[in-house]
């Protein structure tokens, strides 16, 4: 199974950037299906992004089309979401997701999380 870590969450202000990482161990990472998802308090865990095991063909919620990107280095190990023209209502704790054949938008459907980052823009 593969164990994976986030990193890079924090408080930034509206209009601004941050990249999150998702450091994977104990498996071969490009053996998986990476995706990001989020969730606000009081609210469903939301779908955000996904990207292939070679990181071919991501796909975007609508929400943040243009504005987050998804990409991976496999030689690291590690994938990254890149959020830019962060908004307030991206304000969430942010997951990274993987799994060996899923590769879709319902996170029931995925097998190894990590733990979360909080992400918070302020106004």
């Amino acid at each position: 199974q593969v164990q994976l870590v986030e990193s890079g969450g924090g408080l930034v202000q509206a209009g601004g950037s941050l990249r999150l990482s998702c450091a994977a161990s104990g498996h071969t990472f490009s053996n998986y299906n990476m995706a990001w998802f989020r969730q606000a308090p009081g609210k469903e865990r939301e779908f955000v992004g996904v990207t292939s095991r070679i990181g071919a063909s991501p796909a975007y919620a609508d929400s943040v089309k243009g504005r987050f990107t998804i990409s991976r280095d496999n030689a690291k190990n590690t994938g990254y979401l890149q959020m830019n023209s962060l908004r307030p209502e991206d304000t969430a704790v942010y997951y990274c997701a993987a799994d060996r054949t899923y590769i879709g938008r319902y996170y029931r459907q995925y097998t190894y999380w990590g733990q979360g980052a909080q992400v918070t823009v302020s106004s």
